[in-house]
């Protein structure tokens, strides 16, 4: 036959067997159990509802400490939401930036080759540099100071030891190629073209200097 476990006023109290304090009821704990008492018929004080409400307070710091994790819990959860929607805001920030760089630098670059008068104006607005148009005149037109812009450009550009690419890997001419178009020449895709404008730049500059002498 199974043991029948003995009622809790017979046992001895546990907190003293192991040497503890014994904990009081708080006085409202004492009115609870009291009425409580008193709605079952029963005499008080007794353990039994001393026991229900001592029970209670257990349960309820317990319900404390759970609803303290639940909040901390919401709290991080809350932050993490926070820092995502900022981290969001950051990357679509700097994608705008961006975009608004490449348009920008779209509306300055001539497609044909050379710099646009917004391009134009950005430069002076950035660096201070007052670039003009390029001269896109005939030798027979132009004035001893265009034969010396142009002449200047075109050695410069085309006349250096080693040229930078000319045409992508795609063959369609760089932007280095492309910036002849703006000076009224032919585009040049090989470095024999490039060659001849950077000749004809030499040529101009010698007419420059002999207009120059005879001024």
């Amino acid at each position: 036959m199974a043991k029948t476990s003995r009622a809790p006023w017979k046992r001895s109290n546990p907190r003293k067997r192991a040497g503890k304090a014994s904990k009081h009821l708080s006085p409202a704990q004492k009115s609870a159990a009291k009425a409580r008492a008193r709605r079952a018929g029963r005499r008080y004080p007794n353990l039994v509802d001393n026991m229900r409400m001592a029970a209670k307070k257990t349960t309820k710091k317990a319900s404390k400490k759970k609803t303290s994790k639940s909040k901390a819990s919401k709290s991080t959860a809350k932050s993490a939401r926070k820092t995502a929607k900022k981290a969001r805001k950051r990357t679509a920030k700097k994608k705008a930036k961006s975009s608004r760089k490449r348009s920008a630098s779209v509306r300055e670059k001539d497609p044909r080759g050379g710099l646009t008068a917004a391009g134009r104006k950005a430069f002076a607005r950035k660096q201070g540099a007052h670039l003009r148009p390029g001269v896109t005149k005939t030798e027979a037109e132009m004035t001893p100071q265009e034969m010396r812009r142009k002449g200047s450009w075109a050695v410069r550009f085309y006349g250096r030891a080693k040229l930078p690419p000319l045409v992508d890997a795609k063959g369609r001419p760089t932007r280095h190629a492309l910036s002849a178009h703006a000076w009224g020449e032919p585009v040049p895709k090989t470095v024999a073209a490039a060659r001849r404008i950077a000749a004809k730049g030499e040529r101009l500059l010698a007419r420059y200097r002999r207009a120059k002498a005879k001024a």
